[in-house]
């Protein structure tokens, strides 16, 4: 009978045992490889000690099909994938020609010499197969270690999803059975996995068993995953599906890994429009979330942040008498505030906010956490004051995400109210 590779991930580095550095690639790395059907058996992690690095690697390579090593790939002296390595597998280092070029041509597009340190990173385990990295300096390699391929990738995590495409796609043409389960992932927000799981339990009781439900709860979105192992329970997941966004639909912002302000960008450029934001306790992160995105020049032109009461008034027109008469967290003055963007940026739709962000700061009438957000047009400029009582950051990134879930409510004229309205209302 056919086994599935045994599949085994050693992380590697001193910042993820000390937390400096918090672990996101090992779940990113599972949930690609679930994809193709297969999970990660044993995980272990380990910090830059060379000995202890060779003896776990030889162990879990001696009981794993595939091993995974994951950092220490870089050019300072703490970076030990590559020795540790070859130590294990009892070969030398050499330079790849393969990694010399790779590191050449990245130097290059960055009109910076090629130095010692650099070049560390092309000494790889004589024998070794380059795996590309198409944005980082240091490649990736495999070897095998007795029957097991150890395949090493970088730490970084941009650099590590773009080359687990290529990893993954190779593991999945090595498998003698049919490959890939079938999923759809939907991004939403505004939704919690407790809420969400109760509200199918109630609508939907009889969910069928072929159909995997899953969630993947995260800041700001939620994923909700559904999946079949057999082509054949594609229409039962397709119905599944329909009966899932009949439920909460309009908390769904996309398929697969569909973000708030890409998909807020999609829907305005598809109009020609345009938005401006108007950021006080949000300090320019929605501003910052929209130019991430590639070509969100086309509808994001200008965003304001505002934070002293006399710089909402210079910058945006915002009435000295209402900051006087009703505060800085109010809906006068995020319409004002909004109003403002709208003109001087001469766009089509505004957001702001403006609120307690803590963790002082807050009054009886106005606790830490409560917030004013205006968003829409001229003509058709809406309100809510919202109280979201959590720690600083977190505040200003659910804030961000409301912000912009409320425009693309409006683009694609949802009228009914979020989920999070009536558990959120300031009281």
């Amino acid at each position: 009978m056919h086994r599935d590779p045994q599949v085994q991930l050693l992380l590697t580095g001193n910042e993820i045992m000390s937390g400096d550095t918090v672990d996101s690639n090992s779940a990113l790395i599972a949930q690609r490889l679930a994809d193709i059907g297969l999970g990660i058996y044993r995980k272990v992690t380990v910090g830059d000690d060379r000995a202890l690095l060779c003896r776990e690697l030889t162990a879990m390579a001696s009981s794993a099909d595939v091993l995974i090593v994951n950092g220490g790939l870089g050019p300072t002296v703490d970076d030990l994938t590559a020795v540790v390595l070859a130590e294990a597998a009892g070969v030398p280092l050499e330079e790849h020609p393969q990694a010399v070029a790779h590191l050449e041509a990245w130097c290059g597009r960055r009109n910076i010499p090629l130095d010692a340190a650099n070049r560390k990173q092309a000494q790889l385990p004589a024998g070794s197969r380059i795996v590309d990295n198409a944005i980082g300096s240091a490649v990736g390699f495999e070897l095998y270690l007795g029957k097991c391929r150890v395949i090493c990738t970088p730490g970084v995590p941009g650099e590590l999803r773009r080359m687990l495409d290529l990893i993954v796609d190779d593991l999945a043409a090595a498998l003698t059975r049919p490959a890939q389960r079938h999923i759809l992932r939907l991004q939403t927000f505004g939704l919690g996995e407790s809420s969400a799981q109760q509200l199918i339990n109630d609508a939907i009781p009889d969910w069928p068993a072929a159909v995997e439900l899953g969630f993947r709860a995260g800041a700001p979105q939620m994923e909700i995953k559904l999946a079949v192992a057999d082509a054949a329970d594609l229409p039962l997941r397709e119905r599944c599906e329909q009966r899932l966004r009949e439920l909460v639909g309009d908390h769904i912002i996309g398929e697969g890994d569909t973000q708030l302000a890409a998909k807020v960008l999609e829907l305005l450029s598809a109009r020609g429009q345009t938005l401006t934001t108007a950021e006080s306790c949000t300090g320019g992160l929605i501003a910052s979330q929209l130019t991430r995105i590639p070509g969100s020049s086309q509808a994001f032109h200008a965003g304001f942040v505002t934070y002293a009461n006399d710089i909402k008034s210079s910058v945006l027109g915002v009435s000295d008498a209402t900051l006087a008469s009703h505060g800085a967290v109010s809906e006068a003055v995020v319409r004002e505030m909004a109003l403002g963007a709208l003109e001087r940026a001469r766009a089509d739709y505004a957001i702001a906010v403006s609120g307690v962000a803590g963790p002082e700061g807050g009054t009886p009438d106005k606790p830490v956490g409560t917030v004013w957000l205006a968003w829409g047009t001229a003509e058709d400029l809406r309100t809510r004051c919202l109280l979201w009582p959590v720690e600083r950051t977190l505040f200003q990134t659910m804030i961000a995400a409301a912000g912009l879930d409320m425009i693309r409510r409006q683009l694609l004229g949802l009228h009914s109210e979020p989920r999070y309205f009536a558990q959120r209302r300031a009281r």
